[in-house]
């Protein structure tokens, strides 16, 4: 397994050895070479006493101490190059030069830093060695090459020694920052995966959340309109079993009629449910959590952006269901249920999104379902404009009457939230809220595009 720069980065500090090296084996190596460097600059400084006229002694700790100035060739490498040109007259040093001029090109010393030093060492070692050179010659009179023989190969001496060992310093250096770059990169890449993994698996709850909390609200409308309905019918045929038998059982078929269409509709629910996205009704197999996340995204999307697909294009029974044609039907069941409900239709109706056809039919159902519960025996008027751009629907009704019996109709308060959502998901306004006179209000625009507002 790789590690990322952080961990790398722990562990270089835990493998850390002492002073200014990271690791024991780059302490090691100085000293193997900061050792080769003191033993040439004392064998070196034989010759060197001899020629100064000092003792041998003298000459040889000289250069055995100066050698060792290369054990410092990481922690200061100007200084190492410095001092390998300040003792370049005496001839010693030539290791410690060309190490130290590698190790400062593969350095993060200023580019300019790096060839005037260079410069200076090239210029010292090319004087040296004609100095050196012309003085052999001179003393060996039988030896004759020429005036260019002394100057040229002082010059390919000092650049054979100066130049290998920078351009290869700055290779090494620029190979590593490379590296760097490239480790900095893949850490930074890795990290943004992580994001984005945490992302998704965010997204893809957020479309779980979302496809349950609409599932929720389809069946609420569902079973509290329906169920509401029922329990209507069923306290009304129990008033009248022994004084009216036509009459109840006209209200028991109407409780048949009404169990049958919500078993209907809960059963298309729960055959959506259970059919994944590709059409198969899922087993026992367990399903994959990327599998469920997919389906969730992919519910989510089906209905934020298709929600203008008519029925014979795909759409499924969640996408369908009932729109304001049936509103007629649906006025006509609370009616039936003794309510008295009146309908008035302002404009010419014109083709609408599914989206929109059904809210604005989930909105009359809810207001109709809460006066059952809330206001039994009250009028209720409910009016339908069909306008440019827009539909808008009111369900109005007054105070509940005192002498209709009370069906007892549990409410858990989640109706007009859920109608809310449903109408701001698609970029209309939802209203509601007791009238003046004792009554109770709810009103909804939505735009006559059902995907314009999502």
């Amino acid at each position: 397994m790789t590690a990322t720069g952080a961990e790398q980065g722990a562990v270089g500090r835990r493998a850390r050895g002492w002073w200014w090296w990271e690791r024991r084996r780059g302490a090691v190596l100085d000293g193997v070479l900061a050792l080769l460097s003191a033993l040439e600059c004392a064998a070196e400084g034989v010759e060197f006493s001899r020629s100064a006229g000092v003792p041998t002694a003298l000459g040889v700790g000289f250069g055995f101490v100066v050698g060792w100035v290369l054990l410092l060739r990481r922690r200061w490498p100007i200084a190492v190059v410095l001092v390998s040109i300040a003792v370049t007259p005496a001839e010693m040093g030539f290791l410690m030069g060309v190490v130290g001029l590698y190790t400062l090109a593969a350095s993060e010393v200023p580019r300019r830093i790096t060839a005037l030093l260079a410069g200076m060492s090239l210029v010292a070692l090319g004087l040296v060695t004609f100095v050196r050179m012309r003085a052999d010659v001179a003393s060996a009179p039988e030896f004759d090459p020429g005036p260019w023989y002394v100057p040229v190969t002082a010059v390919v001496l000092a650049v054979g020694m100066t130049a290998p060992p920078v351009l290869l310093g700055l290779y090494i250096g620029a190979r590593r920052r490379l590296m760097e770059s490239l480790r900095e990169r893949a850490d930074s890449l890795e990290q943004e995966l992580s994001l984005l993994a945490d992302r998704a698996e965010q997204r893809a709850q957020m479309a779980r959340t979302e496809e349950r909390t609409r599932i929720a609200r389809e069946m609420h409308d569902v079973v509290a309109h329906r169920v509401s309905l029922m329990v209507v019918h069923a306290a009304a045929l129990q008033a009248v079993a022994l004084k009216d038998p036509q009459k109840a059982v006209r209200n028991a078929a109407l409780v048949g009629d009404m169990g049958r269409q919500a078993l209907t509709e809960l059963r298309e629910m729960l055959g959506v449910l259970r059919t994944e996205p590709g059409g198969v009704r899922g087993g026992s197999e367990g399903v994959p959590l990327a599998a469920v996340g997919r389906a969730a995204a992919a519910a989510v999307s089906a209905a934020v952006e298709g929600e203008e697909r008519k029925p014979a294009e795909g759409g499924g029974p969640l996408d369908e269901g009932p729109g304001l044609e049936e509103l007629d039907g649906l006025v006509e069941q609370s009616r039936q249920a003794g309510m008295v409900v009146e309908l008035l239709v302002v404009g010419e109706a014109r083709g609408y999104g599914v989206a929109v056809e059904r809210t604005a039919y989930r909105v009359v159902q809810e207001g109709l379902t809460n006066v059952h519960k809330h206001a039994a025996g009250a009028k209720v008027v409910v009016r339908l404009a069909h306008r440019e751009g827009e539909v808008a629907l009111q369900v109005e009704n007054g105070p509940s009457d005192g002498a209709a019996a009370d069906a007892g109709l549990p409410s858990g308060g989640n109706g007009l939230v859920g109608m809310r959502e449903r109408v701001s998901a698609l970029g209309g306004v939802f209203v509601s809220g007791p009238t003046d006179a004792g009554g109770f209000r709810l009103s909804a625009v939505l735009p006559a595009v059902g995907s314009a507002g999502a």
